[in-house]
């Protein structure tokens, strides 16, 4: 990726997750990000390959800083990894999600599968079902919701320390399960 095209997908990514997919053309992407709206279209030829960018990014970035969390705790029972998933979870939001998931922001304004984001937003989901599966089989199911409903509550910023009350709902159903 040219410099430009690192500046423009930066640009998108702040814009989008602050004001929303949406809200953000690629006039105010371009000038964000110093570069021509020809610049824009050359690299990623549409607004909408923009936010599948955008996304899968965002979902590589937090797939590899959990795995590699994950990979510090080798041998570790299922208790400590699933405590290990919500804790993660509650730093990345700290560090880079402060106004709720990405993704489930980004589905509340892309809920058509045809669009090329939706399969991204959507295998995000998918790929964390697959994780829970594997560290609990049988609690797989309401261990998703729990961390999704956690994700949703944080950012709206209605409930107390709502990652930490998942966590340890959770860390009891695996406990009770194992």
């Amino acid at each position: 990726m040219t410099p430009g095209a690192r500046r423009a997908l930066a640009a998108a990514s702040r814009l989008f997750y602050e004001r929303g997919i949406h809200a953000v053309g690629v006039d105010l992407i371009a000038a964000e990000a110093g570069v021509t709206k020809k610049t824009l279209y050359d690299r990623f030829g549409s607004k909408e390959q923009i936010v599948v960018e955008y996304l899968a990014d965002r979902d590589e970035r937090w797939r590899a800083y959990l795995l590699e969390r994950l990979r510090r705790l080798e041998g570790a029972g299922s208790v400590e990894r699933v405590r290990l998933v919500f804790d993660a979870s509650r730093a990345w939001m700290d560090d880079n999600s402060p106004k709720g998931c990405g993704m489930v922001n980004a589905h509340a304004e892309i809920s058509d599968p045809t669009h090329p984001a939706y399969a991204v937003i959507t295998g995000q989901k998918q790929w964390m079902l697959r994780l829970f599966t594997d560290l609990a089989p049988t609690q797989a199911r309401a261990l998703m919701l729990l961390h999704e409903g956690a994700m949703v509550a944080h950012g709206l910023r209605v409930l107390p320390a709502p990652i930490e009350y998942a966590r340890d709902l959770a860390v009891e159903l695996v406990e009770r399960e194992g």
